[in-house]
C-alpha cells in the first residue's frame, strides 16, 4: 500500500506520543523514520515503530531525561541522554557538534545513554546540509560472528558519511559493517522473501536463504568487516565508557530497561581545510565524473553512494511511500502495541 510521506509521519507521530514521548520527541522520532522509508530503507522507518512504541509504553525508553552536554575541549564535547528515545539525542548532538565545527573547524561529540536512534544517514545528512563534512557510528546488540568465530560477539555497529557539493546534492554512504544490516533480514519476513546466502548463517554456522533460520550475521568483506565493526564498538562504546561488545545490551531481552547505548558524531568543517567554493565544486565534479563513467555489464549507469537512495526519494514523493499493508494498518490502529516484542529471541520467528 502506498502512502503520502505526510500522512505516514503523523500516523508515526501519534502512535509513539500516544506510548509516552513528548510531542517535540515524537516529531524527531517520525522525522527520521520518514526519511528512512522516503529513502527505500525500510528496515528503519515505519516496520520500527511498534518496538519502539512498546519499549516506551513499558519503561525502557526515559521520556522525562535530564538531558546534559558537557564541552571537553575545544572540539570535544559529551552528550547525554539520560536515556531517552535515540533520535532525538542524536538529532541534538549533531546540531551541538555543527555548531561546534563551525567555530574550530572540527568536532567530535559522544553521545552517551540513549536508545536505538535509527537511520544514521539522518544525521550525517544534517552536516551536509550545514556544508560541512559528517561522520556518524554506533554500537548495536551482538548478532553477528567475528571472522573464524562461531558465536554473536559484536553488532551490525553501523557508520555513515557525508559530504556536500556545489548544487545541493550529496554524497552519502549509510552501512553496516555486516553483509547486511539485521532491520534488512526483518524486512525480508515482513514480505516473507528469501535473502541472499552471503547475509547470514543458521544455527549451524552454514549460510542460509530462510531468513526465519538466521542466528548470526556476517561480517562484511571477512576479516576487513569485523576490524570496522571493531572500531566502531571501540569508539562509541569503549571511549564513552559504555558497555562494549557481547556487553551490549539486547533490543529485545527486557524492554523494562535502559539500553544505554552509545554514538559517535564527529563534524569536519571543509573551510578550515581548503577554499569551500572549491571543496563544493569538487564534490560535484566528482559526481558528475562517477556517472559518466562506462558501466559495467549488466549496470546502467554508475551511481554514486546516495544516488538510489535519491532516486527511491524522488519517486516515493510522486507516488507515495510503499508501506507493508500489516504495518500500515497497526499504525491507523488504535492500538499502542501488540506485546510481542518483550523478552523475544531477536532471531526468533
Amino acid at each position: 500500500m502506498r502512502i503520502a510521506k505526510e500522512e505516514l509521519k503523523e500516523l508515526m507521530k501519534a502512535k509513539v506520543h500516544k506510548a509516552g514521548l513528548s510531542e517535540e520527541h515524537a516529531e524527531v522520532v517520525a522525522d527520521v523514520l520518514v526519511h528512512a522509508d522516503l529513502r527505500g530503507v525500510h528496515s528503519h522507518g515505519a516496520m520500527r515503530v511498534e518496538y519502539y512504541a512498546e519499549r516506551i509504553a513499558k519503561g525502557g525508553i526515559n521520556t522525562n531525561p535530564n538531558i546534559s552536554f558537557e564541552k571537553t575541549g575545544p572540539s570535544t564535547a559529551i552528550f547525554d541522554g539520560d536515556n531517552g528515545v535515540g533520535h532525538y539525542m542524536a538529532k541534538k548532538a549533531m546540531e551541538e557538534a555543527i555548531e561546534m565545527a563551525k567555530e574550530n573547524g572540527v568536532a567530535v561529540v559522544g553521545v552517551r545513554n540513549m536508545s536505538h536512534s535509527g537511520a544514521l544517514s539522518y544525521f550525517v545528512d544534517m552536516a551536509a546540509d550545514a556544508k560541512m563534512i559528517g561522520i556518524s557510528m554506533c554500537q548495536s546488540d551482538p548478532m553477528v560472528v567475528p571472522f573464524g568465530g562461531s558465536e554473536p560477539y559484536y553488532g551490525t555497529n553501523p557508520i555513515a558519511f557525508s559530504a556536500p557539493s556545489s548544487t545541493g546534492e550529496k554524497i552519502i554512504v549509510d552501512m553496516a559493517t555486516t553483509v547486511q544490516a539485521w532491520g534488512k533480514i526483518l524486512h525480508a519476513r515482513s514480505k516473507n522473501e528469501s535473502i541472499p546466502d552471503t547475509w547470514a548463517v543458521d544455527e549451524n554456522g552454514a549460510p542460509t536463504t530462510d531468513p526465519y533460520k538466521v542466528k548470526a550475521l556476517l561480517p562484511i568483506a571477512g576479516p576487513k568487516g569485523y576490524g570496522l565493526m571493531m572500531m566502531v564498538d571501540i569508539l562509541s562504546g569503549i571511549l564513552l565508557g559504555l558497555p562494549y561488545g557481547n556487553k551490549v545490551s539486547s533490543m529485545y531481552e527486557d524492554l523494562t530497561e535502559y539500553r544505554r547505548l552509545g554514538q559517535l558524531h564527529v563534524v569536519i568543517n571543509p573551510a578550515f581545510f581548503t577554499n569551500l567554493d572549491s571543496f563544493l565544486e569538487k564534490i560535484t565534479a566528482t559526481m558528475k565524473e562517477l556517472n559518466e563513467i562506462k558501466p559495467a555489464p549488466g549496470f546502467d549507469q554508475v551511481l554514486y553512494p546516495g544516488q538510489p537512495n535519491d532516486i527511491q526519494q524522488e519517486k516515493y514523493e510522486r507516488e507515495g511511500i510503499e508501506i507493508v499493508d500489516e504495518i500500515l494498518e497497526y499504525l491507523k490502529s488504535d492500538v499502542v502495541h501488540n506485546n510481542q516484542y518483550d523478552h523475544k529471541d531477536p532471531f526468533a520467528k
